[in-house]
């Protein structure tokens, strides 16, 4: 009997640690929810919920590249300051229209992602130090491009962060069908299956005959990619170009809805409805703490043991 209790033990143990890892993303939000409905007035308003989803968008646009950068076990760093860098060229360029500032906007994006992809699929830099360099100076010519926060007057761009389809607004819809279309690349492409190869083994995937560089960096490109959408659609809501201040920060939320959502840091897998689910998580979280009239620092700290519980339920989930 001794014998059975101390094997069933370890048993239910990881039958646990299976469980969280899979569905604790999703047991977070559905408490956060109901504790929300008992303890904050008005919580179960339309309006309330339609503000917590516009702000989460752009949150979760940026973490679905954080997603498939960590899925070939690297990182990206600079994607706040590619939200800076798009934020920036679209107050320089928007006088020549709405369609030809989102252009240029996507020719700098996909600079910065090649530039990181270079460095890391061609010369061999490690992506947390490939990226960091962006990180730095890419807010860098932000500033240099637009010095400080201009005020945006454009009936597109207005609209753009504004607009609604059906009383749902085009920043929730673009983040759904960015979702939806990630997740497709990941499952159903040849594509999201290589990137999977590459961060289980880069070496099998090289050896296997895989287009390894090129994958990384069409990656890292993309990932830079929805960083600047994330960053247009910041600044369409704003009105308002800021590159001193958006985007701070936002590589380390990117990171937190990744791990949180079920995506090992180790790379080999992605899973996009858990990145989606932890963006919820982290934003219902300091929603409920500034309701409630706590000091930012608090939401930090919260954030710090959210991730601290990820990755101890994390452990032992290897690659597959």
């Amino acid at each position: 009997m001794a014998e059975a209790t101390l094997h069933t033990a370890p048993l239910d143990k990881a039958r646990l640690l299976q469980w969280l890892q899979t569905y604790g993303v999703y047991a977070g939000v559905a408490l956060l929810l109901v504790v929300n409905t008992v303890i904050t007035p008005h919580f179960l308003s339309a309006e309330n919920f339609r503000t917590q989803a516009v702000q989460v968008a752009p949150v979760i646009i940026v973490a679905l590249g954080m997603a498939l950068v960590i899925g070939t076990e690297g990182v990206d760093l600079s994607v706040g300051a590619v939200m800076a860098l798009a934020a920036s060229v679209t107050a320089l360029y928007l006088g020549y229209g709405l369609l030809p500032a989102l252009l240029v906007v996507a020719l700098f994006a996909a600079g910065a992602g090649l530039a990181n992809g270079a460095l890391v699929a061609l010369v061999g830099v490690q992506p947390i130090v490939a990226t960091l360099a962006l990180m730095v100076g890419g807010r860098g010519l932000a500033l240099v491009l637009l010095p400080q926060l201009k005020d945006l007057h454009n009936p597109g761009l207005a609209s753009l962060g504004s607009g609604d389809i059906a009383g749902i607004p085009y920043l929730i819809l673009i983040a759904a069908a960015l979702a939806l279309l990630i997740a497709f690349v990941v499952r159903r492409t040849t594509f999201g299956r290589r990137l999977l190869a590459i961060g289980d083994s880069r070496p099998a995937a090289q050896l296997a005959g895989l287009p390894v560089r090129r994958v990384l960096i069409v990656v890292y490109v993309l990932s830079a990619l929805l960083a600047a959408v994330a960053g247009v659609l910041a600044t369409a809501r704003l009105q308002a170009s800021d590159p001193t201040s958006l985007g701070n920060l936002m590589e380390l939320s990117a990171i937190t809805a990744v791990v949180v959502g079920g995506t090992p840091l180790s790379g080999g897998r992605v899973n996009i409805g858990g990145t989606v689910a932890g963006a919820v998580l982290i934003q219902l979280l300091t929603a409920t703490l500034i309701k409630h009239d706590l000091p930012p620092s608090w939401t930090q700290i919260a954030q710090a043991i959210v991730i601290v519980c990820a990755v101890y339920a994390a452990r032992g989930r290897g690659k597959r």
